[in-house]
């Protein structure tokens, strides 16, 4: 690997070559498919609306599973962070977790339609697959530092989400247009029959995103294990975790005292479990809404990731040029104004006036108050890169250097200690109510919240 140095006024320390940065945005390329394809756009809503009784138990059931790998994940973030420092490597750990999320992707091939004695087995497989993913981005975030000067870690960050968004755009166009067919035509987005021999019938199509997903991160993560250099080893493992359980302990006693910082972790808390909500059951609350199968879903989730495409890259470039903290308030208060659309739209309604319903088996989103809710999508899609990139940005400014991926550990424990709440709420709320609006309803608080707890942060 070779090096350049890259030295300012105040930063004389040598970061790596192009080919190192570039690999390390792979990663986005390579884990993005798990929440484009799995988590979002095809098997969540294939899940509530084949596999579970019906969408509304559906949904309910995804929300429970959803707080149950949240919860795992916020507990052991910050102590996993605080070893990683300690012993100083990330590679290790992500090869680690990125092993579970190719199992648990893996395995949710079992999902059959119409069988709800696969329910449990698939749901856990989903819990360790998130787990995985989750644990994984902790470390690989927690290299950002060494790859490029400060001024420069927004547009990386920016960059990272784009590139994501792209790789999900990607993989979702292969799944529509050459794996997944509808089952009444046996046809696919692109008019072909599924390649492989997919069954349309048996939703093969839909539970094929599994194993695809892990290949796809097998294959394009391997970049970052070759050409990105990692932290230098420091202590062995045992007595890593011994210092580093240490200083989390220390940091923890500090944190009071660096309020900027506890008031962001905390915010971060609140907008990341309304946003992380938000983005599970979109393609849930739009398959219920609308009756849309799985090519009318994915082909939203190709419009909304190019808009996520487009907002990331701007935002990364807004990020280096206002700072993070004036884009994530922007980003917020976008998604705070198409939740609240969202909630007025209905297959025959937009903002409570009527309109004439979609017609079953026509053109995608021929319907206004369908195009409508592809309109607020894209809102949400531009928006959400930003909010997500600028945060991590603005945890490596408030942070200290020397204990970064502790602190990122604290920033996925503020981002998953109360991520169960969002889903289990919306699952609750809807199993009580049978009504998926009424679940949606409460992510409207979680942005309020947010921008009033952000807006106490100093940046600067």
């Amino acid at each position: 690997m070779t090096a350049t140095g890259q030295t300012g006024a105040a930063d004389t320390k040598t970061y790596p070559g192009r080919a190192a940065v570039i690999s390390w945005i792979f990663f986005d390329w390579a884990a993005q498919p798990y929440f484009t394809l799995i988590t979002t756009f095809v098997f969540a809503p294939y899940f509530a609306s084949f596999v579970a009784p019906d969408p509304a138990s559906g949904q309910a059931l995804w929300g429970f599973a959803t707080a149950a790998a949240g919860l795992a994940i916020a507990l052991l973030s910050p102590v996993l962070g605080a070893i990683a420092d300690a012993s100083g490597r990330r590679k290790p750990w992500i090869a680690g977790f990125g092993a579970l999320l190719v199992i648990g992707a893996s395995a949710m091939w079992i999902g059959k339609p119409g069988d709800p004695g696969v329910i449990p087995a698939l749901l856990l497989a989903y819990a360790i697959a998130s787990v995985g993913v989750e644990f994984a981005t902790v470390f690989n975030n927690a290299m950002m530092p060494t790859l490029v000067p400060p001024e420069k870690i927004g547009r990386l960050s920016g960059t990272g989400w784009a590139t994501g968004y792209v790789g999900g755009i990607v993989s979702l166009v292969l799944v529509l247009g050459f794996l997944a067919a509808n089952a009444e035509t046996g046809r696919t987005l692109f008019g072909f029959t599924p390649l492989f021999g997919l069954d349309p019938v048996t939703h093969q199509g839909d539970r094929i995103t599994g194993p695809l997903t892990g290949l796809w991160f097998i294959i394009f993560v391997a970049p970052m294990f070759l050409f990105t250099t990692d932290y230098p080893a420091k202590l062995p493992m045992r007595a890593a975790m011994g210092e580093g359980l240490r200083e989390l302990r220390q940091s923890l006693a500090e944190l009071p005292k660096q309020k900027s910082l506890a008031r962001f972790l905390l915010a971060n808390m609140i907008y990341t479990d309304g946003l992380v909500s938000l983005f599970a059951f979109g393609g849930i609350y739009a398959a219920g809404t609308f009756g849309w199968d799985t090519i009318r879903i994915g082909t939203f989730g190709i419009i909304l990731a190019i808009a996520g495409t487009f907002g990331a890259w701007l935002g990364g470039r807004l990020d280096d040029a206002l700072g993070p903290k004036r884009v994530i308030m922007g980003s917020m208060s976008i998604l705070l104004f198409a939740v609240i659309a969202i909630l007025t739209v209905n297959k025959d309604s937009i903002l409570f006036v009527p309109v004439a319903p979609p017609v079953p088996g026509g053109p995608l989103f021929a319907g206004a108050a369908e195009r409508a809710y592809v309109v607020l999508g894209c809102l949400i899609g531009a928006a959400g890169g930003p909010l997500q990139a600028a945060s991590r940005t603005l945890l490596i400014r408030l942070a200290p250097k020397d204990r970064i991926a502790q602190y990122f550990g604290l920033f996925a424990l503020t981002g998953k200690v109360t991520s169960f709440i969002g889903p289990l709420l919306i699952g609750a709320i809807t199993a009580v109510t049978a009504s998926q609006k009424a679940g949606m309803a409460v992510l409207v608080v979680f942005f309020v919240v947010g921008l009033v707890l952000l807006a106490r942060v100093r940046s600067n």
